[in-house]
């Protein structure tokens, strides 16, 4: 994973997270998986993205944009492992299996739709970028 604020700002990746790629009212699941590794968890890397994240939280907060509290977490970078080779690019080699259709796909179609500039009709592939 590498971010590349000349490309997108953090900001951005912020709105994303909060509104089209998690519900950050729910504490310990994503879709039908739940328990603590499925926490949502924004990772920041400088003091500012930290600044950043906290305001940005608590201005959804104070504006009541969701009927539960926001329970995301705000926490320093930690070491990043590549997940397994079977779960890279899951979705695009898997665009039938019911927990894409049903969980992920959804979530590209928001993508889409609320912030058009930001979406890529390609995805980078992970195996792809693999030496």
């Amino acid at each position: 994973v590498t971010f590349d604020p000349s490309k997108v700002a953090y900001a951005d990746l912020l709105r994303v997270f909060l509104s089209v790629a998690t519900d950050p009212t729910e504490l310990n699941y994503q879709g039908p998986d739940h328990g603590t590794q499925y926490r949502s968890v924004l990772w920041y890397t400088t003091d500012a993205q930290k600044n950043t994240a906290t305001a940005y939280i608590d201005q959804l907060t104070k504006a009541k944009t969701y009927a539960n509290r926001i329970v995301t977490e705000v926490k320093p970078a930690q070491a990043f492992y590549n997940a397994e080779g079977y779960h890279q690019d899951y979705a695009t080699l898997h665009p039938d299996d019911g927990y894409i259709a049903y969980n992920d796909a959804p979530k590209v179609v928001n993508l889409k739709k609320f912030f058009p500039k930001l979406y890529r009709e390609q995805p980078v592939l992970v195996g792809s970028t693999q030496p």
